[in-house]
């Protein structure tokens, strides 16, 4: 066995600490002490310190069964490397305009680095950490050799123009292209970051290196995509969806379904469900949200695809006889109707406690989680206190992660594998997810969610043991 790596950076052993939120729930004195440690480090970063708590409250069992493998988690919780720096570009009145960008490298234990970048006003260090964080064990879950990372601006590209843009994609590309390659750290996209923006920064990483390798994934299918990869992560959470209620003798035909959000992955996930008979009763954005009392149509939801396939479209705009429009950012969790299953595919932290609290009295029995994280760490308490079954983001959307690393290696035999090919391997992915996160969970004696979380780290940790101190 390799010698046990030692977690240390000067700071204090968590000894005596008042409890922080943090530290709440954890009863395991030496997992107590490498929290500390992490808060320390990053006080003023709540998103990453949700993102630690989560997993840190499912791998108690872990600790207790394997000790050797608690310092490995304290490595996990710091990046390998955080790289931030100016993008300048000029709009198009030829302003200079500056946004900061960012590279978190997290883990390459188990192969290149691979994650998206997000381009969202307000995007700070702390979620750019989360989001990698949470990449590191979701990625481990698909079962492709792929590392951690995660990235973006806080450039948003709505009311900018094409030109713009493309622009700020150039001169974003010019710093990140130093610290990426097919075999070193392979981005894709996230919000704000699609096909249009892909293009321009695959052109300028090319244009630099004079290298066409798949460097990025989320490409065009004319240079270097895979099919479904639009529709990956929002296919595969119902994928994951289908195979829990399959599992327990069910089906999702007409199971009362609230998803929200109305980018790329609520769209796909929604399109899935209709195509399993379920019944899509709400999509929202970050203005207000729209309800369907009898569910929506194929129909009613390739308009809402059209109006959202521009950057500035808004769910306002929305025309229906039979629907109801709600304004004000309020969102769809506080419907007082039947529902059976709760998809939230819209952002962090996006469903509450108060949220989880109405979703159960309405009858909600399954929520698994489209975007990253959207569920606070107490509606999830509520959830499972509640007998409701929870698929937490790094299993239930990892359909995304999935497909870029089958885009990887589409790229790396220059194939191109059929539409078909491509979602009889997602299904595959999905339904092998939730297999080892219930045969995890079964072991452990824990929940679904947290069975998830233990395979990934066991994944992770078990390289990083063997790889040493590096």
């Amino acid at each position: 066995m390799p010698a046990l790596i030692e977690v240390r950076n000067g700071g204090s052993n968590g000894a005596g600490a008042v409890d922080s939120e943090l530290l709440e729930g954890i009863m395991h004195k030496g997992l107590r002490a490498v929290l500390a440690q992490v808060e320390e480090r990053d006080p003023h970063q709540p998103e990453f310190l949700a993102a630690v708590k989560e997993v840190a409250l499912a791998l108690q069992p872990v600790f207790e069964k394997r000790p050797e493998m608690l310092p490995v988690f304290g490595l996990m919780c710091e990046p390998e490397r955080q790289i931030v720096f100016r993008v300048p570009w000029l709009d198009d009145v030829g302003n200079v305009r500056f946004n900061r960008g960012y590279r978190v490298q997290f883990s390459s234990a188990i192969g290149p680095y691979k994650g998206g970048l997000r381009f969202r006003s307000g995007l700070t260090l702390s979620v750019v950490k989360f989001l990698g964080f949470e990449q590191m064990f979701k990625n481990a879950l698909t079962t492709l050799p792929m590392g951690a990372a995660k990235g973006g601006s806080d450039f948003d590209p709505k009311g900018k123009s094409d030109a713009e843009i493309q622009r700020f994609c150039q001169s974003f590309m010019t710093e990140l292209y130093r610290h990426i390659g097919s075999v070193t750290d392979v981005p894709a996209g996230d919000i704000g970051v699609g096909g249009r923006e892909i293009g321009f920064l695959f052109g300028q990483y090319k244009r630099i290196t004079a290298l066409h390798t798949g460097a990025i994934t989320g490409k065009g299918m004319d240079y270097g995509g895979s099919h479904i990869r639009p529709e990956a992560t929002g296919y595969g959470a119902v994928i994951f969806a289908k195979a829990v209620v399959e599992d327990e003798g069910g089906s999702l035909a007409g199971k009362r379904c609230i998803v929200t959000g109305s980018g790329n992955v609520a769209q796909y996930c929604a399109m899935k469900l209709l195509e399993e008979g379920a019944v899509v009763l709400a999509l929202s954005d970050s203005l207000g949200y729209v309800y369907e009392a009898e569910g929506m149509s194929r129909e009613q939801l390739e308009q809402v695809m059209e109006i959202k396939s521009s950057h500035d479209g808004r769910l306002a705009q929305y025309t229906s006889p039979t629907a109801q429009y709600t304004g004000d950012r309020r969102k769809p969790w506080e419907l007082n109707v039947p529902v059976d299953m709760a998809f939230p595919c819209a952002t962090q932290h996006e469903l509450t406690l108060a949220d989880a609290q109405n979703l159960v009295r309405n009858g909600c029995k399954y929520v698994f989680e489209g975007a990253n994280m959207p569920c606070t760490n107490r509606a999830v308490e509520y959830f499972h206190s509640h007998g409701v079954v929870f698929g937490n983001g790094k299993a239930a959307n990892a359909g995304g992660v999935a497909v870029s690393g089958l885009e990887m290696s589409q790229n790396r035999v220059g194939l191109q594998w059929s539409r078909p090919e491509v979602e009889a391997r997602l299904e595959e992915i999905m339904r092998s997810i939730y297999a080892t996160s219930k045969a995890a969970a079964q072991e452990y004696g824990t929940t679904l969610a947290a069975g998830a979380n233990i395979a990934a780290f066991l994944k992770v940790g078990e390289a990083v043991l063997a790889q040493g101190a590096v």
